[in-house]
């Protein structure tokens, strides 16, 4: 049985109510993309110490692919790899292509990459850790209390209140 948080999440992202069983496999499988760009972002900023040149090349990477998946949702590479390497192998079921709210929460992270590449290139170095920040804030709220803030922010520019606060993880 899922959590409320967890339940939360899933109306949040943008995806129907769904059975149980379901529900705590689709939560897994969307976890896997983040599970895999935090600490991408992390080391982008431990590389930022050393090179900034590098960091801002690895922020710029992930602004890419982010921005790829926003664009093309059907052919986000985290998505088709966690269907083929996690999904069909475990019996599990495939993740469909993300509907807008979770879309437009890559597309934010996305920008904020690209903002912090950007900075960095520019040797606007408070500009990036600033950034740099507020993508640590973000994606720890969503790995470890289930909080989507750009899905959140999502539902309160299409005018959802009640929905997005309903979707809180406390709520």
């Amino acid at each position: 049985m899922p959590s409320h948080a967890v339940t939360n999440f899933m109306k949040q992202q943008g995806f129907a109510d769904e059975p149980p069983d379901a529900c705590d496999m689709h939560f897994e499988g969307l976890y896997f993309q983040p599970r895999i760009v935090f600490p991408t972002i992390i080391l982008a900023i431990l590389l930022q110490r050393a090179s900034g040149v590098g960091a801002a090349g690895l922020h710029l990477a992930i602004a890419s692919v982010l921005f790829w998946n926003t664009l093309a949702p059907a052919l986000n590479p985290f998505e088709l790899a966690y269907n083929r390497w996690v999904a069909r192998p475990g019996g599990r079921a495939e993740l469909v292509p993300a509907p807008g709210p979770r879309r437009a929460a890559q597309g934010m992270a996305a920008a904020m990459n690209l903002g912090a590449g950007l900075a960095l290139l520019a040797g606007a170095a408070a500009l990036a850790w600033v950034l740099q920040a507020m993508l640590v804030v973000a994606f720890s709220a969503l790995l470890f209390g289930k909080f989507c803030l750009g899905a959140y922010l999502y539902q309160l520019l299409k005018g959802r209140v009640a929905f997005a606060n309903s979707t809180l993880p406390w709520a």
